[in-house]
């Protein structure tokens, strides 16, 4: 009788289990201050420029870019060049050794790289509700072996990306900042965080000038620099992203949107929202329906 030995496979890459999985359509002004989480997380550009902080680098992404973020590094992004980006955002947890390998890496994908990209998200819309939420929400009808295609296609991704090592960081480069410049992002940073904490509220130039330690020619200054409007201005674009984000969740109704985003009546919120998107509340929430 013959006796078979068998051999246990070594994967290079092992996902067990992924957290989250978006597919963003932002705005041309949007700002993602920041977070840090003990899970690997990967952003990649489908459309528009961004740049995109990871601890103390900065790097500019184009289209066709992905950028690892390694576990519990702080990283945050802006849209560049009023240009309304659409990105895919990925994370999960993997403790492979080979996995090390992608801290700080910018890759620019080649075509069959995309087209496994794509195919990990064709599996999670067919394995998880769409718009994707968290914690994802699995769906009743999907395919057999779904969930399981997800993780094939990503860990095919990530082994083809590290058979082709040599060809990473060419595409982007950390962007050194000066002092100053550093110090007019900070106060960006801050006022932006102070404007999402505030709005559904009344904000004034002295209050947060006040609220930052800094002159307000300072925080103009500085702000505009960075943005390429004036904080109020900005403030409104915030608003209508925040209103936005509501439509399509489809949690509140246009007049308990324009009362939670500090707009005297839902008119005036329509004609804001007009104003910016060149559609009202109502013809954008029957674009976001018929994407779905």
């Amino acid at each position: 009788m013959i006796t078979f030995q068998r051999t246990r496979l070594q994967p290079a890459i092992d996902i067990p289990s992924i957290i989250t999985m978006y597919y963003f359509e932002f705005g041309k002004h949007y700002v993602f201050r920041g977070e840090s989480h003990d899970f690997w997380e990967f952003l990649y550009v489908d459309k528009g420029e961004l740049e995109v902080w990871a601890d103390d680098r900065s790097y500019r992404i184009g289209q066709g870019t992905i950028i690892f973020h390694k576990p519990n590094e702080f990283h945050r992004f802006y849209a560049q060049n009023d240009k309304a980006p659409n990105v895919i955002v990925m994370t999960f947890d993997c403790r492979s050794d080979a996995m090390n390998r992608f801290a700080d890496a910018v890759i620019r994908l080649d075509d069959e790289e995309r087209n496994l990209l794509a195919c990990v998200v064709k599996e999670g819309m067919a394995a998880f509700e769409f718009p994707f939420r968290h914690p994802l929400v699995r769906r009743e009808d999907a395919p057999i072996g779904a969930e399981q295609m997800v993780r094939m296609y990503l860990e095919t991704l990530l082994v083809r990306l590290l058979r082709r090592a040599d060809a990473w960081y060419s595409e982007a480069k950390p962007l050194v900042l000066p002092a100053k410049a550093k110090d007019d992002d900070d106060v960006t940073r801050r006022t932006i965080d102070l404007l999402r904490r505030s709005i559904g509220s009344p904000v004034t130039l002295a209050q947060l000038s006040d609220a930052l330690g800094v002159s307000k020619t300072h925080l103009k200054d500085a702000f505009k620099r960075n943005t390429g409007h004036s904080v109020m201005e900005y403030f409104a674009l915030l608003k209508i992203e925040q209103a936005k984000q509501l439509i399509r969740e489809a949690s509140c109704n246009f007049t308990e949107i324009a009362a939670l985003l500090g707009f005297s009546s839902v008119h005036v919120f329509s004609k804001a929202f007009k104003r910016s998107t060149d559609m009202t509340p109502s013809e954008y929430a029957k674009s976001v329906k018929s994407r779905l």
